[in-house]
């Protein structure tokens, strides 16, 4: 019986390879900009961490969450503001950069800074905008939404092809189980894989309780390296990781988000597993 994980398509992100037969690549950073003290002290700890680690990473971190559980809900500084945030992340520490696009109007100043634009799970049916961010030509990301089996994103993964891009990544975010609950079927990622393009991992936002707590998500933080070891032996090509140095006082997704010091640990499993993975790919 043959163990080896098929490639997928390598693609460009900033300085990095990604896919192919390429390393594992890391998205990690606060789930929304704070303020822009906060991001640029989170990226230099962060890069200094990856750095040590030996590991390619995209700095990842919300302009705006437009699908907060409350109104009440903090958002983050807005599309100019935290462009402008992300750019100075990206010039100082010399790292790509991703957030999230939730409008049209969004897609073109976007893609002037981001080096990957990424089509939240709730949007990724959403044809206009999916459309609107293939056409830019940079890498799209697009999650899988919640409520869709893994066979259903080629129907995505076409519409972005259909326009002449290729440079397409799948995200595995777990799928709703019941009220407030995800679980994270681990068969997704071989099939997302069977489509040929990079798939990647989301190690936080699959612990998620969407709205378990009332008017905010809940999240089982404790799960996330027993999840992401699990997605590391089948076989993915990223991992998405929100990380925060506080998250039990963070503004959004603190209980799903690592706390930054456990980080090191963490990545050292990553490295070792994906060790294998790239022995027995052929």
């Amino acid at each position: 019986m043959s163990l080896h994980v098929p490639p997928t398509r390598e693609l460009k992100i900033g300085p990095y390879k990604v896919g192919g037969k390429n390393p594992v690549a890391i998205i990690a950073g606060p789930c929304v900009i704070e303020s822009e003290k906060h991001a640029l002290k989170t990226a230099a700890q962060l890069k200094e961490v990856f750095t040590k680690m030996d590991l390619p990473f995209i700095y990842k971190s919300s302009y705006d969450k437009a699908n907060r559980s409350s109104i009440q809900s903090y958002r983050g500084p807005g599309l100019e503001d935290g462009l402008r945030t992300l750019q100075k992340v990206k010039s100082e520490f010399e790292v790509p950069v991703l957030s999230d696009i939730h409008k049209e109007e969004e897609v073109d100043p976007a893609a002037e800074v981001l080096d990957m634009l990424q089509i939240p799970a709730f949007l990724c049916r959403q044809t206009d905008l999916v459309v609107k961010a293939a056409k830019t030509g940079k890498p799209v990301n697009v999650k899988k939404g919640q409520f869709l089996a893994p066979w259903d994103m080629k129907n995505v993964v076409d519409k972005i092809k259909e326009c002449g891009n290729e440079n397409i990544l799948i995200t595995e975010r777990g799928f709703m189980f019941g009220y407030n609950n995800m679980v994270v079927d681990m068969r997704s990622l071989v099939f997302l894989r069977d489509l040929g393009y990079p798939v990647v991992f989301d190690c936080t936002h699959s612990v998620q309780l969407p709205g378990g707590q009332g008017a905010t998500s809940g999240g089982q933080r404790e799960m996330v390296p027993a999840l992401t070891r699990a997605a590391m032996a089948v076989g993915v090509d990223m991992l998405f990781m929100e990380v925060h140095p506080d998250p039990d006082n963070a503004p959004s997704d603190g209980t799903n988000m690592l706390k930054l010091d456990t980080l090191p640990d963490l990545l050292q499993q990553i490295k070792d597993l994906d060790r294998l993975r790239l022995t027995n790919m052929k």
